[in-house]
């Protein structure tokens, strides 16, 4: 995500700034970590991996390649939430879309969503078609676009252009605007933990943060569940089919 950061500061700014490139440590342990992964010791593919991200590292390969460990050691949930993690960073890649939708039919719990409304369908694919990054590019270069235009229109002696100029540089900026809010928005998703995956092989969702409270359903490991409120170490949460209830903190890892 620093791509972004930085693509950001361009925007608002207008510098440029030079990204700082991957350091050798990282770049050495991952790929000891996918040296062990193709030799199938995957233990210490996990352990390796895990190194990286404690240096504060993440990525689209790195979360995918961890899914494809534990998907290897048939730890289904593990594998989830790593891929999980892939897809929130990277929503349109096939790879990971298609590993999720395997891992997910070996898990026990199948629900199925609410039915949605078209314009819903319709925008949650278009969110999807781009990474935080991409959506970051683009603001770029049709800011960039949009300040030609202004040149246009400024520097043209002939109405025709200044006209071209003048309505094109507007067009131009709502979609930066546009999609500058798209990057926006992607990036603050990645850095917040709204979903998680329950980890406890069999757990009842409660009706209320006590654990004395009515029994509602049962879950089970490897399910996603929206996260919605947060009372002690309570976590209120929703799934797929629109039911809500309370799950211990500690049975479920976030996104």
């Amino acid at each position: 995500m620093k791509h972004l950061r930085y693509l950001l500061l361009i925007l608002t700014l207008g510098i440029g700034t030079q990204l700082l490139p991957q350091s050798d440590s990282v770049q050495q342990k991952l790929e000891l970590a996918n040296t062990y992964y193709n030799k199938a010791i995957y233990d210490s593919a996990i352990i390796t991996y895990h190194e990286v991200l404690e240096a504060s590292y993440e990525s689209v390969p790195l979360y995918y390649n961890l899914g494809n460990t534990y998907f290897k050691l048939r730890d289904f949930p593990s594998a989830i939430l790593y891929y999980e993690k892939a897809r929130k960073l990277d929503p349109s890649d096939p790879d990971i879309l298609f590993n999720l939708e395997v891992a997910n039919g070996l898990i026990v719990d199948k629900i199925d969503p609410l039915p949605q409304m078209f314009y819903r369908i319709w925008w949650n694919r278009f969110y999807a078609m781009f990474d935080a990054d991409t959506w970051a590019w683009l603001s770029v270069i049709l800011f960039l676009i949009t300040l030609a235009m202004g040149l246009l229109y400024l520097a043209s002696n002939r109405i025709a252009l200044r006209k071209l100029g003048f309505f094109a540089g507007i067009f131009f900026l709502f979609l930066t605007v546009g999609t500058f809010g798209m990057a926006s928005q992607k990036y603050y998703y990645t850095q917040q933990t709204n979903e998680a995956i329950v980890f406890t092989p069999t757990i009842t969702v409660k009706s209320s943060p006590a654990a004395n409270s009515v029994d509602l359903f049962v879950l089970h490991e490897g399910t996603k569940v929206l996260l919605l409120d947060e009372v002690g170490s309570w976590k209120k949460i929703k799934i797929a089919n629109g039911s809500i209830g309370w799950l211990p903190e500690e049975s479920i890892q976030g996104i």
